[in-house]
């Protein structure tokens, strides 16, 4: 990612809070560092924010890809009377790519076909609750889905030249539509741009997301 991490959760866990705080949404969050607590900066800029409305969130600590994989299965069941209207996946790199030394193709390989089956997953996921929402008669039937990608040392590849990290080529073929971050930008243009409907998350990165 061009920029901090830590910026990129922060954006990501605005998105989380608002979604809770200001909409009544229920919101899944896996990532897999534990979160001690809200970034001052965020408290600040959501200074209305209530346990109540944090109740709203769950936090979800998958550490390898299989562990993603089984909660992202499971979430089906683990809420099965209030599923979530919003399912965000912190850092996907963490679980999809290989360490910088493991540079072959067959590791490329084994890293997109990773990409491909969490998407697929995912996507499968949110239509599934998606579903299941409406059939329970629930006020918020859709379920977001929004999940960020850091690849190291990445460029953004130029006018008809194809991308450096393969496993971008599969999200991109998996999530409607993939937004750049801009580190420059401020969580006052992420809330005006969140009010318009259009989650376009400012940090120094990629941010994956689907829109209805």
């Amino acid at each position: 990612m061009v920029g901090g991490h830590s910026l990129s959760r922060s954006v990501l866990l605005l998105a989380a809070v608002t979604a809770a705080s200001e909409s009544g949404l229920r919101v899944v969050f896996l990532t897999h560092t534990q979160i001690q607590s809200l970034p001052v900066a965020l408290q600040r800029r959501v200074p209305t924010v209530t346990p109540d409305a944090l109740k709203k969130i769950k936090f979800c600590y998958p550490r390898t890809l299989q562990e993603l994989l089984v909660q992202v299965a499971g979430l089906h069941e683990s809420l099965p009377h209030s599923p979530p209207a919003l399912i965000i996946v912190d850092g996907l790199e963490h679980y999809l790519c290989a360490p910088a030394a493991a540079s072959s193709s067959a590791f490329n390989t084994s890293e997109q076909s990773s990409a491909a089956h969490l998407s697929a997953l995912l996507c499968d996921t949110a239509s599934f609750l998606t579903q299941r929402s409406k059939k329970q008669g629930s006020p918020h039937t859709l379920c977001r889905l929004v999940a960020s990608f850091q690849p190291q040392g990445h460029t953004e590849p130029k006018g008809g030249e194809s991308s450096a990290y393969p496993v971008l080529d599969v999200l991109d073929r998996y999530f409607q539509v993939r937004c750049t971050l801009d580190q420059d930008s401020s969580y006052e243009s992420t809330m005006v741009r969140k009010r318009k409907k259009s989650i376009h998350f400012m940090s120094g990165g990629f941010c994956y997301y689907l829109m209805d």
